[in-house]
């Protein structure tokens, strides 16, 4: 038998590719929208994907699935489970077999054994694996969004991402019920999880790749609530807050992920080209370094740089309607945030400006913008003095375990929608621990006119570093 992993550092997701070494059958199980990779996986590997599944409707990224079916000539498997709202709207049109509880798929000698496991989600399954050439008793299970490494699926996205009133609790129960079922399942199972650390679809996801059931059993949380009214307290409490594009994905997913001819190539733009966009609203963001980007940008961009949180912050901030365009260092970095963009459904990036383009434009406009960047101690003074404005930005979690006294805490992704509760006649002032999300958050506030906007570099960690003063706050601050 082979089992491969694939893992998306940006998504923090995990996609598996399982098949019969003997006949050289395999089946991809959650495959994101580069499809390119599991089909030069599988050629390597003398197999032929014969099957393609995922373990439920994804709320944070765009599945490949339908995509990876069309391409390899594969059968589409998609959950038939669930209520009704949440069934595959594009399954029948695709000619998908629909999957419950106790199905078996035959690879071979590997036999794949379908298990509901709601909670995350009402369709959600799992699969358990057996190789037939070493044992009759299965090995492990793909457990999507069902159980990680340290932690399990939240239940709460449904009602807070997709907006399905009152579904938090009786998710949460049926969550406990599905897990009930799998301490009665042999310990030496391998668990296989969709994610790992840094994905929000939990609030306490392990980095290490896999687990097994047993050990879960003693390190896991959710495994050592006694009670379903424990797991539902534990469980509902300290979610990070997800991010607004997961309703879009929701819906996407359910309803059909666009087809791709390929994933999107943005083409360099000519400099003439930049100041009739910004001054049409075209939507520019410059995913430059942040220094590159606080030492001078086209005013009206907005900067997200290209690190492992690039796709999730375009997510929040950028609208699914318009086309995007991009500042970049050059043709590489631009092709690789189309790549992330597509990830998530966007996928009309048209083209990027160089240097070359920044250039023209200082020359035509007397100078590029500049993001003020200062210290705590220049924080401090002007506050002191200027009677500055403290902006932190992290997320609501950060916030509540400490805080710098007198600041205003607005979660960054919120930011372009409250924008009413921060003054234009006062300077700003952003943090977050870092510096790298009150950088994005200072050129959303710069893009939409504020005058005097500054970025405290080192954020939180830098200002602890220092000995100054974090105030704890358990205030009952909430989401929007």
């Amino acid at each position: 038998m082979l089992l491969k992993r694939f893992y998306d550092d940006k998504l923090a997701q995990a996609s598996y590719m399982i098949g019969c070494q003997a006949t050289g059958q395999a089946i991809i199980i959650d495959p994101h929208r580069d499809t390119d990779l599991y089909l030069q996986a599988a050629k390597r590997e003398g197999m032929e994907i014969t099957l393609v599944s995922e373990t439920h409707i994804h709320a944070d990224y765009l599945s490949g699935s339908r995509q990876l079916a069309k391409q390899a000539g594969a059968t589409l498997l998609l959950s038939g489970e669930g209520d009704e709202m949440w069934q595959y709207s594009f399954a029948e049109l695709d000619g998908a077999r629909l999957v419950y509880q106790g199905d078996r798929l035959e690879l071979g000698n590997v036999a794949i054994d379908i298990l509901h496991t709601p909670g995350h989600t009402p369709e959600h399954i799992s699969f358990m694996v057996t190789d037939g050439a070493a044992s009759s008793e299965p090995m492990g299970v793909l457990t999507g969004d069902f159980i990680f490494v340290g932690d399990v699926g939240r239940p709460d996205l449904l009602e807070k991402a997709a907006g399905v009133a009152d579904t938090m609790e009786a998710s949460a129960r049926v969550l406990y019920r599905s897990l009930s079922r799998f301490r009665e399942m042999p310990p030496y199972l391998q668990i296989f999880p969709g994610h790992g650390a840094g994905s929000a679809c939990g609030k306490a996801l392990g980095s290490v790749p896999s687990t097994t059931l047993g050990y879960e059993h003693i390190a896991n949380w959710a495994f050592q609530c006694e009670t379903e009214d424990d797991l539902v307290s534990e469980v509902l409490q300290g979610q990070p807050e997800p991010p607004v594009y997961f309703a879009e994905m929701k819906r996407m997913n359910r309803d059909g992920p666009a087809l791709l001819d390929g994933l999107p190539a943005p083409r360099l733009m000519p400099a003439a080209a930049l100041s009739p966009l910004l001054e049409n609203d075209g939507i520019v963001v410059d995913i430059r370094a942040r220094a590159s980007f606080a030492a001078g940008h086209v005013p009206g961009s907005i900067h997200v740089p290209l690190s492992n949180q690039f796709p999730n912050w375009c997510g929040w901030l950028l609208p699914y309607d318009r086309q995007i365009h991009f500042v970049a260092d050059g043709e590489e970095q631009a092709r690789e945030a189309a790549r992330d963009l597509a990830f998530i459904g966007i996928d009309d990036c048209e083209g990027y400006f160089d240097a070359t383009a920044l250039a023209a434009w200082s020359a035509e406009h007397d100078g590029l913008e500049m993001t003020t960047v200062i210290d705590w101690v220049a924080a401090n003074q002007a506050v002191l003095d200027e009677n500055a404005f403290l902006l932190d930005v992290r997320n609501l979690n950060e916030w509540n375990e400490g805080h710098v006294a007198g600041a205003h805490h607005i979660h960054l992704g919120y930011l372009t929608g409250r924008t009413d509760e921060i003054p234009r006649d006062r300077p700003v002032l952003l943090y977050c621990a870092t510096g790298h999300r009150s950088g994005i958050g200072a050129s959303v506030l710069q893009a939409d006119g504020f005058a005097d906007v500054r970025n405290i570099e080192g954020g939180t960690t830098d200002r602890i570093r220092r000995g100054m003063q974090i105030s704890p706050s358990h205030s009952g601050a909430k989401m929007p």
